[in-house]
């Protein structure tokens, strides 16, 4: 048996995607020995491996080990784009830290969906950080180290001005409905 060969025929069969057929494998072989051999020796080689040597129909395929099938399940995070309305409110709660739901509203001019809040808080962008001091006790709501991470900032402070974002038309300006109208600077912000 010829060793170049049946490293020949190993990388052919590594390099498929699917079952190669045996008389495409048959024209690697130099020597007068059968294909049977060689593929019985990678069989034997790969049988305690992560991948075996199986025969599909006439072809031969590297399959994964089935005991490890378990293991190589993998889940993945599919990015969701943010709606307008995540996109606004993230970016409110950004430059006012420590709003309420109804500011939150006031400003943008529109309620706001429960799910909006759900899916930023979901993403770990924004977490409940106290209650405003009022009655009826509203949650007062903040931006997470996890936002920062994600858009690469290393503080709060590394946000745009609201005047550059004004300037450079990714907001909207005051006779349009600009997104940071109003202020919450005057009122009170504790936390529990």
């Amino acid at each position: 048996m010829d060793f170049r060969c049946l490293r020949i025929l190993e990388a052919v069969l590594f390099r498929a995607e699917n079952p190669v057929d045996q008389k495409y494998l048959r024209g690697f072989i130099a020597d007068k020995t059968p294909l049977e051999q060689y593929l019985q020796k990678l069989q034997n080689m790969y049988q305690s491996r992560g991948v075996h040597l199986v025969q599909r129909g006439t072809g031969w395929v590297f399959i994964t080990a089935p005991d490890l099938h378990d293991a190589l399940v993998l889940e993945t995070d599919v990015p969701r784009k943010l709606s307008r309305a995540a996109m606004e409110t993230l970016a409110i709660i950004a430059y006012y830290q420590l709003i309420t739901r109804l500011e939150i509203e006031d400003i943008r001019g529109v309620s706001l969906a429960r799910s909006t809040l759900d899916h930023l808080l979901d993403a770990g962008w924004i977490t409940p950080v106290g209650h405003r001091q009022v009655p009826g006790r509203p949650t007062l709501w903040g931006t997470t180290t996890e936002f920062l991470h994600h858009f690469n900032l290393r503080s709060l402070h590394d946000l745009p001005l609201r005047e550059e974002l004004t300037q450079s038309g990714l907001v909207l300006r005051a006779e349009q409905g600009e997104l940071f109208s109003c202020s919450t600077d005057d009122a009170e912000k504790t936390q529990d």
